[in-house]
């Protein structure tokens, strides 16, 4: 018996993979290493530097903000 491409995405979308999505993590980590093999990581973390001082400190306070929150 052969299954057609179509019998397989449904089979796929009715599988349950709980909390941890490991066709999402699939996703991510080679979407992410096409990010850097395309040599985009540098360019990417000049563009997400702060504009301005007033931006810097916002950044910093969430950034505590989210340490603070995280589980240790």
């Amino acid at each position: 018996m052969t299954v057609t491409f179509q019998e397989n995405v449904v089979a796929a979308k009715d599988k349950v993979e709980g909390e941890g999505s490991y066709s999402g993590t699939r996703t991510y980590n080679q979407r992410t290493r096409k990010f850097i093999e395309a040599g985009k990581v540098k360019q990417a973390a000049r563009n997400a530097r702060p504009k301005s001082e007033q931006e810097a400190h916002q950044m910093q306070k969430a950034e505590r903000i989210g340490r603070s929150k995280a589980k240790r």
